[in-house]
C-alpha cells in the first residue's frame, strides 16, 4: 500500500471521549484501555506521517443548543444533546492533546452526524490529495466508524478499519463490530499490520 494515495482519518479523538472528564470518557474508557487505542494511533500516526499518509483530523462539534440537529426521542444523537458534549468552544469538544498535531495535517470541519461523509467536504479533501486508501479509526467503532466506512466502501476507496485504534461502549459491541459488520464494508486490521504493509512510493 503507498503512504501517498492513503489517508488516515481520526474520527472524534476529542476530550468528551478520550480524557478522563470527557462527557463520554467513562463510557468508553474500558474498551479504550484494553486495546491501549489511544497510544496505538499516536504512534500510527507518526510512523505513517513520515512516510508520506495524508492526517485527517475529523472531530465532531454543535453550537450550544444543537440547532443543527433535528429533535429526537432515541439514538446516539439524542445522548449527545441530553449529555451536552461536543459543544463547540469547549475543552470537551478540544481535539486531544494525546494525538500529535502536524503543520501538514488537515482539518475537516462541518461532521454534525454518524458518517463523516454527509455533512462535510471529506470526500472532495480526499480526491483533491489523490487518495485510494481510507484508512479509519477513532470513535465509537460501531457508530460513526461504521458510518464512515460503509460511505467510504460505496463510494470506492480501499476501506481499512484500524480496530486497536477504535473503542466504543462495551467489549461485546467491540467484537461484533470487528467480526460481523465492518468486514463487511473494509478490511479490519491491527495498527502494526497496516504499518507492515505500508510503502512510501
Amino acid at each position: 500500500m503507498h503512504a501517498h494515495s492513503t489517508a488516515i482519518v481520526l474520527i472524534e479523538y476529542q476530550n468528551d471521549f478520550t480524557t478522563p472528564g470527557g462527557v463520554f470518557h467513562d463510557a468508553v474508557k474500558d474498551v479504550m484501555h484494553a486495546s491501549n487505542m489511544l497510544a496505538n494511533t499516536a504512534a500510527t500516526i507518526e510512523q505513517a506521517r513520515k512516510l508520506g499518509v495524508t492526517i485527517i483530523h475529523m472531530p465532531i462539534q454543535f453550537a450550544d443548543s444543537y440547532p443543527e440537529l433535528t429533535l429526537r426521542s432515541y439514538g446516539i444523537l439524542k445522548g449527545v444533546v441530553d449529555a451536552g458534549a461536543f459543544r463547540a468552544g469547549t475543552w470537551g469538544a478540544q481535539i486531544t492533546d494525546a494525538l500529535s498535531r502536524e503543520p501538514g495535517d488537515i482539518l475537516v470541519e462541518g461532521k454534525r452526524g454518524l458518517d463523516a461523509f454527509a455533512s462535510t467536504g471529506l470526500d472532495l479533501v480526499l480526491r483533491n490529495n489523490g487518495i485510494q486508501n481510507l484508512v479509519v479509526a477513532g470513535f465509537l467503532t460501531n457508530c460513526c466508524v461504521e458510518g464512515t466506512v460503509r460511505s467510504g466502501y460505496e463510494k470506492g476507496y480501499d476501506v481499512i478499519t484500524l480496530t486497536d485504534c477504535t473503542a466504543t461502549f462495551s467489549a461485546e459491541q467491540q467484537h461484533a463490530a470487528e467480526s460481523y459488520t465492518l468486514p463487511m464494508f473494509s478490511q479490519p486490521l491491527k495498527h502494526t499490520a497496516f504499518l507492515a504493509g505500508l510503502k512510501a512510493q
